[in-house]
């Protein structure tokens, strides 16, 4: 899934919160000249000018637009179905986040904007010559030409490790793209861990998959294509600004932020549209807390609200699940999600249901936890709790892939709300770390068309059931294979 160098920069005793070394501030030159003041000013003005409704600096402005936003909205869930898995012949398919990531790009005209953690399209870094690596080739190949094509292609990304292989963001800025380092080490403690696209101001996806040739083969992923939608994906801008200006060599984070960042759409006034012709209440939540601007709903803050509106299930697939710190030192206790988990089984009745990732890096300490809340549904109780692990299998070829099977999933569906996310459900992640949500509530398909809810309940009760699912409880199935001792 990652790189081991981008893996080991989650850990901040290694590498997030000190002043990187000279090698590093090199490297980082190189992917993120200095420009003289004149030309940043004149990119702020053309930055106006494309994104003019996206930046009117007032969230009056923004309730007009959400008022006269006539946009036929058409969302569709993507998935990486890892190579070699297969869960029988009733199973329909969602289009493959490589599909929808080639459309987006077949449909772009003028803009194409990438928030991202790291990028590794090929398999140079892997040394395994993988012939599976030929998706993310193709999208790469795709990506050069833009900027022959006229097509303005903004890049964020987060700072890279001392050995995170740099030939594709290389590539891309010498093809004409823009990219800009956040050194959110340095800002927060954390990385750049969002992982989206904005396609003229129009089209979007967001979801678990990185710029890795793994998400598109080797790791189970899934994310949301949003297509005709100018009011959300300029909403999804904001975020995107703000990533950009913090990519400024020596940029730190506005306290309070501008108010061209602000926006009216949250948890509490969410955007309404239609989606798939359906009525539905949509916003975009952001972490960690400094990094959202005045009006957006903290991620935690999103997440917690879709757990505490559920009045009868609660479905989770992520693939780390730690009521604790995992990154920061000295850990910390962070019961922030598992107490509302609990509350929910427990004082309304709610049926919880987690199903958790499960690979050769997974946290020890994961595992009493997950035991911990499955044990609320003792026999003498009521609480209706069970947490099950998710085993991609891997051939002898594919076990020795570096960062691969596993269920890179991190979303969430109760019977009123989806919450499509790019964060793990740990305690750093979202108090230092730069993540984002699509948090959608629809009460009812239109002309027979299912909800983005019902359509993501499918994607879980398909993977629950499946022969890749193991109970908590059933040790001898998955202690082997789910991490080391270590905690």
């Amino acid at each position: 899934m990652k790189p081991h160098g981008t893996y080991k920069q989650l850990d901040p005793q290694e590498d997030c919160g000190v002043q990187p070394p000279r090698f590093l501030l090199k490297r980082r030159a190189s992917l993120c000249a200095v420009v003289p003041p004149l030309f940043v000013v004149t990119f702020v003005i053309v930055v106006t000018v494309r994104l003019s409704s996206a930046l009117r600096g007032d969230a009056a402005g923004d309730a007009g637009d959400a008022a006269s936003c006539g946009d036929t909205c058409r969302i569709v869930l993507a998935e990486s179905i890892p190579e070699g898995m297969t869960f029988g012949d009733a199973f329909v398919p969602n289009p493959s986040t490589f599909a929808t990531w080639m459309s987006l790009l077949g449909t772009v005209t003028h803009s194409l904007d990438v928030a991202s953690f790291y990028w590794t399209m090929t398999n140079e870094d892997t040394g395994t010559h993988e012939p599976s690596a030929a998706q993310g080739e193709q999208i790469l190949k795709e990506l050069l030409q833009l900027s022959r094509r006229g097509v303005a292609v903004r890049i964020a990304v987060s700072r890279p490790a001392a050995k995170s292989p740099l030939n594709d963001l290389q590539a891309l800025e010498q093809s004409g793209a823009a990219v800009r380092v956040v050194d959110m080490p340095r800002l927060t403690g954390g990385v750049l861990h969002t992982k989206f696209w904005l396609v003229d101001g129009a089209h979007l996806y967001v979801g678990s998959a990185n710029m890795d040739w793994r998400s598109l083969t080797q790791v189970k992923e899934l994310g949301a294509a949003v297509y005709n939608c100018s009011c959300l994906a300029e909403d999804l801008g904001k975020i995107f600004e703000a990533y950009w200006a913090l990519g400024v060599p020596g940029a730190t984070v506005p306290v309070p932020w501008p108010a061209n960042y602000s926006t009216a759409f949250n948890a509490e006034t969410p955007l309404e549209l239609k989606l798939n012709g359906t009525d539905a209440a949509v916003y975009f939540s952001s972490s960690p807390p400094p990094l959202c601007a005045a009006g957006r709903t903290a991620d935690l803050a999103a997440l917690l609200g879709v757990i505490d509106a559920a009045a009868e299930f609660i479905d989770v697939a992520v693939m780390s699940y730690l009521p604790t710190t995992e990154f920061s030192r000295p850990e910390r206790f962070w019961p922030a999600i598992d107490n509302r988990l609990r509350a929910a089984a427990f004082e309304r009745g709610v049926a919880v249901r987690l199903l958790a990732g499960c690979w050769r890096h997974s946290r020890a300490a994961m595992f009493p936890f997950l035991r911990s809340l499955a044990a609320l549904a003792d026999n003498r109780t009521r609480y209706s709790v069970e947490v099950r692990l998710f085993v991609v299998p891997a051939s002898a070829a594919q076990a020795r892939i570096p960062y691969a099977r596993v269920n890179h999933n991190k979303y969430m569906v109760t019977e009123k709300a989806a919450y499509i996310g790019t964060s793990n459900w740990s305690g750093d992640y979202f108090e230092r770390t730069a993540g984002s949500a699509l948090v959608v509530k629809q009460t009812g398909g239109g002309g027979g068309a299912s909800t983005v809810g019902e359509q993501l309940q499918g994607v879980f009760e398909r993977d629950w059931s499946s022969q890749y699912s193991v109970d908590i409880g059933d040790t001898e199935r998955w202690e082997n294979v789910c991490g080391s001792r270590e905690p």
